[in-house]
């Protein structure tokens, strides 16, 4: 009787016949991956924006993306970088246009009327002037898509440099730019801020950012704004308008600023506005008793100091001396400025102002005498190391410049 074959699976079977069979090993090449370079996404629009670098200091180009009329004589333009870019600056603070006008490069420094607060875009605002070569280049040529070059920004007239907790704002024709500046600074930053307001224009056509201030001052209870109109013939339509703000007419005297701010004493006063208007504030403060530690100026008009300059132009100088920068050598009179020397020279200086105020054409004495009418926008610890206003400066001896 033969036996039936068995079914099913032997586990030992099995592992006999794995090791009987030769395993020959497959060595496979091996493969070389490269990865693909990948280019970062070119970011447009609002995404460029977000991504923009901070501008602190320096040289920016710049492009005019909006024009528009202030006022009858006043016109405001807004920048962006050519490259996105964020504006951080000091509130009260100006940049330098570097211009070529008919062939020559021209300077001239104006202060920005936007806010930090809102930093993709500078807002420059020009009034226009009677012969003025940049001010109606500007107001008359520059438009939208043009392109422009500033330095800066620069100014030590500004809410950062000067601490305050409780501000007084004066400022008469376009003094207000940089009070614009400050007061939007700080109604987007700290909304409780202690603000009083007062400006000065002939009349309400010639108001600027009327719209703009009476908005912010609508919204705080804390900004107390008032305006004194030498011609006020037509305030009616400016209060009815807005009804938060206040208006005076005639000059401000002690007393429109009593009856506007009854606490003006214990403010600190930011003052800014053509020469005579300062000056009148500045002796009104005083005769008031007022502690002028807290009385803070600035002007792009004649500067304060050119009484002293007057005096010097009244008595001229025949003497001559000689002016070393480097290898140049340029012999002036006594009454010749050093930024007469300097462009004489052809070396290059930026001199926006010429009035001794935006402190552009600064430079250091390193040997000799001079003597100066103003050094307004010098720190105490520049003037101690030399460093004068070449525009406002003049020899009293042969002098070494450093630039």
């Amino acid at each position: 009787m033969s036996s039936a074959p068995s079914i099913g699976f032997s586990f030992s079977q099995a592992l006999s016949a794995q090791a009987a069979k030769k395993v020959t090993p497959v060595i496979e090449a091996p493969v070389f991956k490269t990865t693909p370079t990948v280019q970062p996404p070119v970011l447009t629009g609002s995404k460029a924006l977000w991504a923009a670098e901070n501008w602190q200091r320096g040289e920016v180009q710049l492009c005019c993306v909006e024009k528009w009329n202030e006022t009858h004589d006043v016109v405001s333009f807004r920048f962006q970088g050519l490259e996105p870019v964020k504006f951080n600056f000091k509130p009260g603070q100006f940049i330098t246009f570097k211009l070529d006008i008919n062939g020559d490069k021209v300077y001239r420094s104006y202060t920005i009327s936007s806010s930090p607060s809102r930093p993709f875009s500078l807002v420059v605002t020009v009034k226009k002037i009677a012969g003025g070569l940049v001010s109606n280049y500007l107001t008359e040529s520059l438009n939208v898509g043009d392109e422009v070059t500033v330095t800066g920004p620069d100014g030590i007239f500004n809410l950062i440099d000067i601490e305050a907790d409780k501000y007084l704002l004066l400022s008469a024709g376009c003094g207000v730019t940089p009070m614009h500046s400050m007061s939007r600074w700080l109604c987007d930053t700290t909304t409780d801020s202690d603000i009083a307001f007062v400006h000065s224009a002939k009349t309400v056509n010639d108001i600027m950012f009327a719209d703009s201030m009476a908005s912010m001052a609508s919204r705080s209870p804390s900004f107390n704004l008032n305006y004194v109109l030498e011609s006020d013939s037509n305030k009616q339509d400016l209060t009815a308008k807005h009804t938060s703000t206040g208006c005076e007419g005639g000059r401000l005297s002690l007393e429109t600023l009593v009856k506007l701010v009854p606490d003006y004493q214990q403010r600190t006063v930011f003052v800014c506005g053509p020469e005579p208007y300062m000056a009148a504030v500045k002796l009104m403060l005083e005769a008031a008793e007022f502690d002028m530690s807290q009385f803070n100026q600035e002007s792009f008009g004649a500067s304060s100091a050119l009484g002293l300059k007057a005096a010097l132009d009244s008595n001229p100088s025949t003497e001559r001396f000689m002016l070393s920068i480097g290898d140049k050598q340029v012999e002036l009179s006594g009454d010749q400025s050093l930024l007469d020397g300097i462009e004489s020279a052809k070396l290059p200086m930026i001199a926006a102002c010429r009035t001794g105020v935006c402190g552009a054409c600064k430079c250091q004495v390193v040997s000799g005498t001079t003597v100066s009418s103003s050094k307004m926008a010098l720190t105490a610890e520049e003037i101690a190391a030399g460093f004068v206003l070449a525009c406002s400066t003049k020899m009293t001896s042969n002098v070494q410049l450093k630039m």
